[in-house]
């Protein structure tokens, strides 16, 4: 998973449907850009430096994976798909939309064509009170001032007063509401912990991820299946008991609801493959035993990608116990859960294939994967 940036942008309209040429840059910079996490009032501004109708000002708090380059050249394109046309006059002049690039964490960046921060916010009412709202505490990497402080020490004496709309957050349009657990499941190399990642940072949610990578059996067991079979299986029975049930017991007052990057019932498709049948018998025994008052997923998520996908995924990431993985094996895996999600009919299970798409690194399929997961 890339590593996401936080940064904020100024949003500005004094021409047309105003408040809607915000709402529609604020729904493209979720679409294009990233997550909006905070979304400030909007305020109505005179305009500066020319004649024209009021602002309407507003900033947003986003976390992308983009560089600030690419941020800036997705800005100026949804600039574009709004109507706004190429300056043919110097000054300023009224506009449909402005996007600005206030801070890019705390990256200074002085370039032809990108300065970061941006070189007048400090000067501007119209951009320091929105900004107030959702990073009053942020600290201007230059000035070394926070944003509450600029405000209070800027000499822009313009008027400025709060309109009484909302802008809406485009991700509510994706919501787990209904959910208070999802199991995000699939084959070796599918994405699952990817998924369970941008979910968990994007919506609020507590994480669980599985702790194979601490297991001292797993690099054996791909090694000499045969021989570390059992021991293997048994080891991940105890384990994921361990962790799912103390995950599941532990309530995080300030997150909306859990998602996890696997489900306990894995270990019996697994353990299927991998046991002889007479070892599998026993071990499903010890599994009902042990996992018989555990809790079930409200949503089980498969992602299903074919295996020429699923191999080139386990050779990107690159753990050398994978390298020699068979095709065989991951189809035999596909199968084992696609035989045991058909017999669960007391659960709210969806399979989603992504063979096709990457949504780790195209938004639009991230999007796509989310409008999938919460289709009713």
């Amino acid at each position: 998973m890339k590593p996401t940036k936080t940064i904020h942008i100024a949003l500005g309209s004094n021409k047309g449907h105003k408040l809607q040429y915000l709402q529609s840059a604020v729904d493209a910079i979720f679409e294009r850009i990233g997550a909006v996490k905070k979304i400030s009032k909007v305020y109505k501004t005179p305009a500066l430096g020319f004649e024209g109708d009021d602002f309407f000002n507003a900033c947003v708090k986003v976390e992308t994976e983009l560089k600030p380059k690419k941020v800036l050249k997705e800005l100026q394109t949804i600039e574009s798909d709004l109507g706004r046309k190429t300056k043919t006059t110097k000054g300023y002049e009224s506009r449909e939309i402005d996007l600005d690039i206030l801070f890019f964490e705390d990256e200074v960046i002085e370039e032809k064509t990108l300065i970061i921060p941006h070189p007048r916010l400090q000067n501007r009412k119209f951009v320091l009170q929105p900004l107030v709202d959702i990073a009053k505490d942020v600290e201007h990497p230059l000035l070394k001032t926070s944003i509450e402080d600029l405000l209070l020490e800027c000499k822009d004496d313009s008027e400025i007063e709060p309109v009484n709309i909302w802008l809406k957050n485009p991700k509510k349009a994706y919501t787990f509401n209904n959910y208070n657990y999802i199991a995000l499941e699939g084959n070796i190399g599918a994405g699952k912990t990817s998924l369970a990642n941008k979910i968990s940072n994007d919506f609020n949610a507590k994480l669980i991820l599985e702790r194979f990578a601490d297991n001292p059996f797993l690099p054996k067991f791909y090694k000499e299946p045969e021989r570390y079979a059992f021991t293997l299986e048994m080891s991940f029975l105890a384990d994921r008991y361990q962790q799912i049930s103390d995950d599941l017991s532990q309530l995080d007052l300030f997150k909306d609801f859990m998602v996890s990057d696997y489900d306990v019932f894995k270990s019996l498709i697994f353990s299927k493959i991998t046991l002889p049948e007479d070892e599998f018998r026993l071990y499903r025994k010890l599994f009902y035993q042990v996992y018989k008052d555990i809790a079930k997923p409200d949503l089980y998520v498969y992602l299903y990608q074919n295996t020429e996908r699923l191999q080139a995924n386990i050779k990107k990431r690159g753990r050398n116990y994978e390298k020699d993985i068979k095709d065989d094996y991951l189809e035999k895996i596909n199968a084992g859960y696609l035989e045991f999600l058909k017999s669960q009919q007391d659960m709210n299970v969806k399979i989603i294939d992504i063979s096709d798409r990457d949504f780790v690194k195209s938004r639009e399929d991230y999007l796509w994967l989310l409008s999938q997961i919460n289709e009713s």
